[in-house]
């Protein structure tokens, strides 16, 4: 499982369809969490991600140094699905989406990583899976990071 994790002032994901527009989510400070699924992803991938994710210390404590996590500071968490995480684009010009989980299995693992989140006491906003949609956000910092359940950097 993937995820970029953008710092946000706020954010929002609109829901595109039939040529009209809908807000899906919106937070003010939190995260703004693009999240990808692949085949062998299990709920311990989902666990782990929402876990990082809830005590990530990103942002700033009374020295300025990033110490706190989103937990600490009340923050909110919008999430998305994004199946172009496991885009791979090395060959061609057209990438290939293989690696992403099919739609039943990536759509109930997503699901169980919101779950996982406002386990931990989040506010937890979330776009519509399989909808054509439209993200708006402040990222603060700028803060960005890459997290992969299965890989070690």
């Amino acid at each position: 499982m993937r995820a970029v994790i953008q710092k946000v002032t706020h954010a929002q994901v609109d829901i595109i369809e039939n040529n009209s527009r809908d807000t899906g989510g919106k937070i003010d400070n939190g995260f703004m969490i693009l999240l990808g699924v692949t085949h062998d992803d299990t709920e311990a991938d989902a666990r782990y991600i929402a876990d990082k994710a809830a005590n990530l210390r990103i942002f700033e404590d009374e020295n300025g140094k990033l110490n706190l996590s989103l937990k600490d500071v009340g923050g909110s968490v919008l999430l998305v699905s994004q199946f172009t995480l496991y885009a791979d684009a090395r060959s061609g010009r057209r990438p290939s989406f293989s690696h992403a989980a099919h739609a039943a299995q990536a759509a109930a693992l997503y699901q169980r990583t919101a779950e996982y989140l406002r386990g931990h006491g989040l506010t937890v906003e979330t776009g519509r899976f399989q909808t054509h949609m439209q993200v708006t956000l402040c990222n603060d910092g700028p803060v960005t990071l890459l997290l992969d359940s299965q890989k070690l950097f």
